[in-house]
């Protein structure tokens, strides 16, 4: 069965309440009527503030009274809020505002998860030939430090369980094993040996057996993929949806503590009904 309908089964059997804060765009309130009519969850529009929301802002997050009631007014926030105070399942934006606010909110509402310093992103790249995988960054960090990129591997990790079933990890590099040297063979290598996945790895050493014995390394057969920075990421989705016929869905955020998901503000009503899909699985 398609990893979609799979997605699908799941969240018909547990329907998750669904925030939507951007409301005011046609293709969220397309999306929105779609989503309940097919019963994949429960979509919900930002309410008026509430005295949950109000104290997972000061008692979660440590905000004083009055800020917190001018965070509220903001709709992102409060969605964000509504998540952290049980209202919400999780929380889908990004229509309508940039990545950044999105990030933004979902720091302020909803904080990361434990042992996670920065938030990150993937994208569930699925190929013709059947295969699902997992890539990141390839949306929100630009450079990140070994310890950076190790929380980006766990969060990762943490996403391929939840979505696949199971984590494989491969770090990527120009450089396998001890073939190479250079700051970044060392940053990746550093986040290899802190998380105990796989890296550094060249990326075919790390999808070809055969390739991977040649160059003394083991073979995970990986279905999460890690970029050393945005630059190698976000090229190698494009170039994987343009030459190889992938489908890339997301970007889906990670390392918050409730799932969150930041639409491209050129999302079709169809991109968001299948990232509702996903977060839903996630959920």
């Amino acid at each position: 069965m398609d990893i979609l309908d799979r997605f699908m089964e799941r969240a018909r059997a547990a329907p998750r309440r669904i925030v939507f804060p951007e409301t005011d765009d046609p293709r969220i309130g397309e999306a929105m009527e779609a989503l309940a009519k097919g019963g994949i969850c429960v979509p919900v529009s930002v309410s008026d503030p509430t005295d949950a929301q109000r104290a997972a802002l000061i008692n979660g997050r440590g905000v004083k009274p009055a800020l917190a009631d001018r965070m509220l007014s903001k709709p992102l926030i409060r969605a964000a809020a509504m998540v952290a105070a049980g209202e919400a399942d999780a929380m889908i934006a990004g229509a309508a505002n940039p990545t950044r606010r999105v990030i933004e909110a979902a720091g302020l509402g909803i904080g990361l998860s434990d042992g996670i310093a920065q938030p990150s992103s993937f994208f569930l790249m699925r190929f013709p030939d059947g295969r699902d995988m997992i890539w990141s960054d390839c949306a929100v960090t630009v450079d990140p430090d070994a310890e950076g990129l190790a929380g980006i591997a766990q969060a990762s990790a943490r996403s391929a369980r939840a979505l696949l079933g199971d984590a494989r990890v491969a770090l990527l590099s120009f450089s396998t094993g001890t073939s190479g040297t250079g700051d970044s063979v060392d940053k990746v290598r550093a986040a290899a040996e802190a998380t105990g996945f796989t890296g550094p790895v060249q990326a075919d050493a790390a999808l070809n057996a055969g390739i991977a014995a040649k160059k003394g390394m083991p073979f995970d057969d990986p279905n999460v993929l890690i970029f050393p920075s945005l630059d190698a990421a976000n090229i190698s989705y494009k170039l994987a949806q343009e030459l190889a016929g992938a489908q890339a869905l997301g970007p889906f955020l990670q390392g918050f503590r409730r799932p969150v998901c930041d639409l491209s503000r050129g999302a079709s009503v169809d991109d968001i009904v299948k990232s509702t899909v996903v977060i839903s699985a996630l959920a």
